[in-house]
């Protein structure tokens, strides 16, 4: 999978990313990118803030760093469509890292 078209925005202390959230999926998994944004299936559902949290959790996972504080949720709280702050961690890092563990997730 390409990670063609990721826009990551450079900040003070680290990078933003924009991503589209698909809750109540089948599985947990990166489905790509659209307009932008990085294109994200989970399989927890919408309720109470669960998807947010499943969704820090993932890219902690992907990204290889701590969720917190170095996650945290800027925008989109109660939306499909969310903006997340990585501190500590430059777009090439997070496209690298990214590309990386995509890499390795595939058969």
């Amino acid at each position: 999978m390409s990670l063609d078209g990721l826009i990551l925005q450079a900040t003070e202390d680290g990078c933003t990313l924009s991503v589209k959230v698909h809750p109540g999926a089948r599985r947990n998994a990166v489905t790509g990118v659209l307009d932008g944004s990085l294109k994200i299936s989970l399989t927890t559902p919408p309720t109470d803030g669960r998807a947010n949290a499943a969704l820090v959790a993932l890219l902690a996972e992907l990204l290889n760093i701590p969720r917190s504080p170095r996650i945290q949720l800027l925008r989109g709280a109660t939306n499909r469509s969310k903006t997340l702050h990585i501190q500590q961690a430059t777009p090439e890092l997070v496209l690298a890292a990214l590309s990386a563990a995509l890499a390795n997730r595939l058969p």
